[in-house]
């Protein structure tokens, strides 16, 4: 018995016109679905309704300079003075001075200085630091920098700059009223029985002497000593400041040494300046004054190079 082809060619018929309308179905699908970049990971339509908040931007500073380079040889010279018994080769030596071993000139870097004299030793040093946020997506350079300075400046026991509150002048050493209690001079007189008030006792003759009243001390001769300004934040000096002077215990043989160190920030680096001074024998005592000028002109110098 003979077969009808009709059905056979009803069937490819239905197919060819089934396959062109997976084919649309399926561009359709992968046009919803969006791209997706080199790793197969799908990214998000830029006009859809979700976005995300931006990176924070990078810190102003990408490098840092030479610090055997940053202060200036005057600056150099005064804050340690050569003796004239170093040869020419010897003062170069001295104020090129040494670096630090750094593993990563961008991020951490630093030179010291000692300089040795008859009055005593002295030593300085400068250290940059570029601090970089390693999650730029919740933290800038600049706020990482800023953690970076808090922590510098707890563990300098300082407060945060602020109102602060402090004695009156002249008030005396009374709790916060003024009077005098302690019945030295200026004291007012103390009531006699009864709670009169004796009268004072008369003034001698002029010739005569009181055998009851002692002799007057002689002024002393001796100079009035220089303040302790004593550690402190600093304004003025870069985005922000502070200032820690300590001075070592006193020994029987050695002398002690002051050392100021001051730290400032300026946007994603902080600069740190150290000098110290030790006299030569005991009992000379560096003045903080002194001290603190040199160091704070040196860091002034250096915060003003970053704004360049």
């Amino acid at each position: 018995m003979d077969v009808d082809p009709m059905p056979v060619h009803r069937t490819a018929v239905r197919r060819r016109r089934v396959l062109p309308g997976i084919a649309m179905l399926t561009a359709l699908v992968a046009g919803a679905t969006g791209c997706t970049d080199g790793n197969g990971i799908g990214t998000s339509d830029p006009k859809g309704g979700g976005s995300s908040a931006a990176p924070a931007q990078p810190g102003k500073y990408r490098s840092l300079p030479q610090p055997c380079k940053a202060a200036d040889a005057k600056r150099l010279k005064a804050m340690l003075p050569a003796t004239d018994s170093l040869t020419t080769e010897q003062r170069e030596r001295l104020y090129a001075g040494t670096a630090d071993p750094s593993y990563d000139g961008d991020r951490h870097v630093g030179c010291r200085w000692n300089a040795q004299t008859p009055e005593g030793n002295l030593l300085l040093s400068v250290t940059f630091e570029r601090v970089v946020s390693y999650d730029r997506a919740t933290t800038s350079d600049d706020d990482k920098a800023r953690q970076v300075y808090v922590r510098l400046l707890t563990a300098a026991k300082l407060p945060f700059p602020g109102p602060t509150g402090s004695p009156t002048p002249g008030t005396g050493a009374g709790p916060g009223n003024g009077t005098n209690t302690s019945g030295g001079p200026g004291a007012p007189p103390a009531p006699a029985p009864g709670g009169s008030t004796a009268p004072p006792p008369a003034a001698s003759a002029p010739g005569s002497a009181s055998p009851s009243a002692p002799a007057a001390p002689a002024p002393s001769a001796s100079p009035t000593a220089a303040p302790e300004l004593g550690s402190r934040v600093l304004e003025g000096l870069g985005s922000e400041a502070f200032l820690d002077d300590k001075l070592s215990a006193a020994g029987a043989t050695a002398a002690q040494a002051r050392t100021v160190r001051i730290v400032f920030r300026t946007s994603n680096v902080l600069v740190t300046v150290e000098y110290s001074v030790q006299p030569s024998g005991p009992g000379s005592v560096p003045p903080s004054a002194e001290t603190q000028d040199k160091a704070r002109q040196l860091a002034q110098a250096l915060a003003e190079r970053f704004s360049e």
